[in-house]
Formats: structure tokens, C-alpha cells, sequence
């Protein structure tokens, strides 16, 4: 009987009960020591007698990046020739240089979808709380020696109506939180992606092109992957051609957005509030925002739900396990979904 493929785990789960365990029948399941440096960890890749040299599949979280640093030129290189997926979960993956590993044509898959429905509450939660200041007034509410409930301390926030949502990133996640927003009485939704989208996919939005959207949004509600291309896309140019008293909202990632520029804004009232579940140097936060009482803060709480996480581990198992048992992960990252040695397997 010939040996179980190795599928190697960076990064711990979640819910160990679930399916992802049912992947022992079908390879042989190895997790890096919690302890392992990136050092240790290329070392082991290149050394024909250890397990990790004979590495078919890899699975990855957010939080493995402690051992083995960011999945760059280096790692791709390293990697032995019977890796063929990475199985990345999270639907953002700016942790790993997609280019380097489809190069070796080593698939990299995420989880899409799975996180669009609680990533949209978190962001409708942020941006109403920064719309009505919300985080204003909890924040007085809990002053130290505050005793009483002053609603005059806390400033005066907006209603919905009459303002415009600005959609910069009208995906999976954009649809859910439009979807979410319109009961609420604002007045248009309009969106900017690099391609406009089929009429039906549109949900009601207004196609405008980048600067129109800066231009015209009262509230500019942040949905773009970050990578080369995006990063500092908010950054103070952007930010000078948007509407006095903007609110913006981010729960995509922190470098999409200069946060100094950000904080400069803040303090000058250009942006009259923000909404923020990530930030440009996580884990550090800046400390100026998290001073600022008219900024709403979460420490990345986008997807932080029993449900979602479940759906996100089994996304994860079902890539690792078609990978294996087909050689075919189910949900590749866009980058490498037309790839021509990738539509051939």
C-alpha cells in the first residue's frame, strides 16, 4: 500500500471536531510546531529526510504568519516540487505573492463567499455607529467618574436619508452590504470596480468611475482586496477630493487606506468620522485613532463568528481534500483561475 500524501496544517483551527479531521483518512496530516521560525521552517522544506520535504498540500491561516513570515519569492522557492495547493483560509490572502507560486504552478485557493454575510454585519454596524456617532457617546457613557447619561456631550450624528453610499468594491461582500443598508432610507448607492458589472449583478448601484465616486459619496464604504495595485488607494489626494465631513468605513484591510493621511483627515474634519474592523500595521493600532472618539474601532471582528468559521474550516478541508484525492482545489484565487496550466488539470 502506497503512503498517505502529507498535508501540512500552518496555523491551528478553530472547531478541531469537524470535518477537517476526516482528512487523516485520506493523507498524512502534519502541524507545525507553534514554535517554528521561518528559518527552521525553509530548512525542514529542503532537508530530503524530513516529512515536510514530501508536502502535497498546505493549509494556512492569518495567524501562521508568526512562524513562517509572508508566503513571498523566498517561500515559493523553497517549497519542494509535490506541493501542488495552498489552501489559504480567509477570503483575503495578501499574506501570500499568488505570481511566485503560480509560476511553479502551485495553486492557491481562499474562501470567498463563505465570509460575506458577517463581514457585511460588521461593516453595517461600523458604518452606522459612525454615521450617529454612536462610539461618541459610549465612550462618554464610560468615562471614568461619569455617572450620569448626558446625551448633550455626544454631538450630533446624520440620518440615512438623503446620502449617498459610495461602493468601492461591489463583490460579494459590497452585495451583502447594500443589500443590508437599503432599508434604512439612503438616498442612492453608487460603486466603482475595475470592470462595471452585468445589469443583473448590479443590485441597484449606480456604475461611476474612481474619482466620481470620491467625489460624490457622503459615506465611502471600503470592499477592496489589498495587493499591489490597492495599496493606499485612500491615501491624502483621495482623500482632499472628497465631500467635507465624508465617513468612511473599512473592513476589507488596513493598507488599502494611508492610515496617517487618515488621522490628519481626522483631526482637520475633512473626515467627520470612521468606521475601522482593520488596520494598516496589524496587530499595532494607531494610537491616535483608538483616541479619537469619533472613530468606532473593532480588533478585526469581521468574520470572528461560530457560523462563519465553521463554513471558513470547511471551505478550507473541502479545498485540501479535492486537491489531494483530484489534484483540483474548488475555489482558486482570481489570479490563477485562467491560467492555462491551471484550466488544463
Amino acid at each position: 500500500m502506497s503512503e498517505k500524501p502529507v498535508l501540512l496544517c500552518l496555523g491551528g483551527v478553530s472547531f478541531p471536531d469537524g470535518d477537517f479531521a476526516e482528512l487523516s483518512k485520506v493523507a498524512q496530516v502534519v502541524k507545525l510546531e507553534p514554535t517554528t521560525t521561518r528559518e527552521q521552517f525553509i530548512n525542514r522544506l529542503g532537508d530530503s529526510n524530513d516529512i515536510l520535504s514530501r508536502t502535497k498540500v498546505i493549509t494556512r491561516t492569518f495567524s501562521s504568519i508568526k512562524n513562517t513570515g509572508r508566503f513571498d519569492e523566498e517561500i515559493a522557492n523553497a517549497l519542494p516540487d509535490s506541493v501542488i495547493a495552498i489552501c489559504h483560509n480567509g477570503a483575503g490572502y495578501d499574506q501570500i505573492d499568488v505570481q511566485y507560486f503560480s509560476k511553479r504552478h502551485i495553486q492557491v485557493s481562499n474562501t470567498p463567499d463563505v465570509v460575506s454575510n458577517a463581514t457585511a454585519d460588521t461593516h453595517v454596524f461600523l458604518l452606522l455607529s459612525a454615521l450617529r456617532y454612536f462610539s461618541y457617546g459610549v465612550r462618554e457613557l464610560l468615562k471614568e467618574g461619569n455617572s450620569k447619561i448626558a446625551a448633550n456631550n455626544t454631538p450630533f450624528g446624520n440620518d440615512p436619508e438623503g446620502k449617498t453610499v459610495g461602493v468601492l468594491g461591489l463583490g460579494g461582500i459590497g452585495h451583502q452590504i447594500v443589500k443590508r443598508l437599503k432599508p434604512f432610507g439612503f438616498a442612492k448607492f453608487i460603486y466603482h470596480n475595475r470592470h462595471r458589472l452585468s445589469p443583473e449583478l448590479e443590485n441597484g448601484c449606480e456604475y461611476v468611475s474612481f474619482d466620481e465616486l470620491i467625489s460624490q459619496s457622503d459615506i465611502i464604504s471600503i470592499n477592496i482586496p489589498l495587493n499591489e495595485n490597492t495599496r493606499h488607494t485612500i491615501n491624502a489626494d483621495t482623500i482632499a477630493n472628497m465631500k467635507d465631513n465624508v465617513i468612511l468605513v473599512n473592513t476589507a484591510r488596513g493598507a488599502v487606506m494611508d492610515e496617517q493621511a487618515l488621522v490628519d483627515a481626522l483631526k482637520s474634519g475633512k473626515v467627520k468620522s470612521a468606521g475601522l474592523d482593520v488596520f494598516e500595521f496589524e496587530p499595532e493600532v494607531t494610537k491616535e485613532l483608538l483616541e479619537m472618539k469619533q472613530v468606532v474601532c473593532t480588533p478585526h471582528l469581521g468574520t470572528q463568528c461560530i457560523e462563519t468559521r465553521q463554513k471558513m474550516e470547511e471551505l478550507v478541508y473541502t479545498n485540501a481534500l479535492q486537491a489531494v484525492t483530484n489534484g483540483k482545489v474548488k475555489t482558486i484565487v482570481p489570479e490563477i483561475a485562467h491560467e492555462g496550466w491551471f484550466t488544463k488539470l
